[in-house]
């Protein structure tokens, strides 16, 4: 008698190629998408240009700069990190070889970086085989030069709100409130209403929950609602038009945070283990979501913190490549 087969880890069996768009929002914004893998926004000034979340690799970051210089041979001297993770931030050397010189990050962001950047990095290359297929060309963590809130004006670190002029646009830069990261920052070019969320907000993806602020969450999405923005790049998902279209956004993100933190207290109120947690968890969740791209990917991660912080764990613990595959091997027993 055969056992069943096991399931591939994370995305280590998703190794088939993405369909990229490069598509203009406003007369300044851009959004580069590739079917719900992480997104980067661009914005192009009369002087400089802004990248907002920098790809997994250098050789990654090829491409939108290849794309960018289609379209403008303005310097891309702004690099904004809207939080810490891998994926988003491993690709920025190649624009600082371009000749970016201020590579931008919140004061959460920094101290996760510092706290528990190198095991992030880790576990994440063995989460996302094909995403870092290029991994070789990083040259390591990535350090923010400009730091938002918290800082130290002696030292350069602007605290507070950041506005960046590119020359015919300015670009609002700050941390609306706890979500994906204890460290998440967005960019607003306010004058065209378009909304740069990081994974603060995504759509029709899965929402990566692993090292979140569940409880915070709602708020810090309201508070973005607020802007009434008329375009979004979200985290992943397709870049969103029209105020109707945002709001669409925002409310599949926050359904999915709500539904998942309502199931991991109720898990916890009754005690459960995580596989039973998992189960309890996918009956609410697998058919509003199920069929997203990269749901199976997180819902182990997301079950786990949600558990996590209903039992009273605020600060999320440090996902390594060991406790991975751990918890991996606890939902497949």
């Amino acid at each position: 008698m055969s056992s069943a087969p096991t399931k591939a880890f994370a995305s280590q069996a998703d190794l088939a190629d993405k369909k990229i768009t490069f598509e203009q929002l406003s007369a300044h914004c851009w959004a580069y998408t590739a079917e719900g893998d992480p997104n980067s926004g661009v914005i192009i000034g009369d002087k400089f240009i802004m990248v907002s979340d920098t790809t997994a690799t250098p050789a990654m970051a090829q491409d939108l700069i290849a794309k960018i210089r289609t379209i403008s041979d303005k310097p891309i001297k702004y690099v904004l990190l809207t939080h810490y993770h891998a994926v988003r931030v491993l690709g920025a050397s190649a624009y600082v070889a371009e000749g970016a010189t201020e590579v931008i990050a919140s004061q959460g962001t920094l101290d996760l970086i510092i706290e528990r950047g190198k095991e992030d990095m880790q576990s994440e290359m063995e989460r996302f085989p094909r995403l870092f297929r290029g991994a070789e060309g990083v040259p390591g963590l990535t350090w923010p030069t400009l730091v938002i809130g918290g800082g130290d004006a002696t030292k350069g670190e602007v605290p507070g709100k950041l506005v960046v002029d590119l020359g015919g646009v300015k670009v609002q830069i700050w941390s609306p409130g706890y979500g994906h990261t204890r460290g998440d920052t967005i960019a607003w070019v306010a004058e065209e209403k378009v909304l740069f969320s990081g994974d603060l907000v995504e759509y029709e993806a899965g929402v990566y929950t692993g090292d979140a602020q569940l409880e915070e969450w709602p708020a810090t999405l309201e508070a973005l609602r607020a802007l009434r923005a008329e375009a979004i790049v979200p985290g992943r998902g397709e870049a969103m038009k029209g105020a109707a279209n945002v709001d669409k956004a925002l409310d599949y993100t926050k359904r999915w945070v709500e539904t998942l933190y309502r199931c991991g207290k109720e898990a916890a109120a009754a005690k459960m283990d995580l596989k039973a947690a998992m189960a309890h968890t996918r009956k609410s969740m697998d058919p509003i979501f199920g069929q997203v791209f990269i749901y199976e990917h997180c819902l182990p991660f997301d079950v786990s913190r949600a558990f996590d912080e209903a039992s009273g764990i605020k600060n999320p613990r440090i996902w390594t490549a060991a406790r991975d595959k751990e918890m991996w091997a606890a939902l497949q027993a």
